[in-house]
């Protein structure tokens, strides 16, 4: 398995990125960001308007932030049933 990826409706016209993960063997290897290509691709058919995540913060999140944020995805307030910590921090991608 070269990876997986998940996207949950929120039934406001949203979708949630809810999980992405690279088998450890395939890291860096432009799995993750076809992956996430194709989540945006797929909440773009569904006629989704807005594309979130709640993430964590510090070091070993760094690189998957750099990801977002180079597709377009930028920093913004919870979402759905989250609550900000000094831990998660969330972001958005308007589609």
């Amino acid at each position: 398995m070269l990876g997986i990826a998940a996207l949950k409706e929120l039934g406001d016209g949203t979708g949630e990125l809810k999980s992405m993960r690279t088998g450890p063997r395939h890291l860096r290897k432009g799995v993750a960001s076809s992956l996430l290509e194709h989540i945006i691709g797929e909440a773009r058919r569904r006629g989704l308007r807005r594309l979130s995540l709640e993430t964590g913060s510090g070091p070993a999140f760094e690189p998957a932030l750099a990801l977002y944020r180079k597709r377009g995805f930028i920093d913004g307030e919870a979402f759905a049933e989250y609550h900000r910590s000094d831990f998660n921090q969330f972001l958005h991608l308007a589609l």
